[in-house]
């Protein structure tokens, strides 16, 4: 099974986040199929950039987002209308 969920690549007192799509079977910092936004927490405001085609591909094939992400993509869509 395929989720969407984040991938820290930051360093020490430093997260940034990509959202990536891999297998739920792989650790969340392994391999992954593909890779549809990135998500840095600390500046004000925090800055987030998904791509809503490619999360609607991976949705409609399966995949399942984490917790986070789904929140995040909610976010997005949200901002994208106004």
């Amino acid at each position: 099974m395929l989720a969407i969920r984040l991938k820290r690549i930051g360093r020490k007192h430093r997260p940034y986040y990509r959202l990536v799509v891999s297998d739920s079977r792989n650790r969340p910092g392994g391999k992954n199929v593909d890779e549809v936004g990135h998500y840095d927490p600390l500046p004000d405001p925090s800055e987030l950039k998904v791509d809503l085609q490619r999360v609607d591909y991976w949705l409609a094939r399966g995949a399942r987002p984490s917790a986070q992400v789904a929140r995040l993509i909610a976010i997005t869509r949200k901002s994208a209308q106004v």
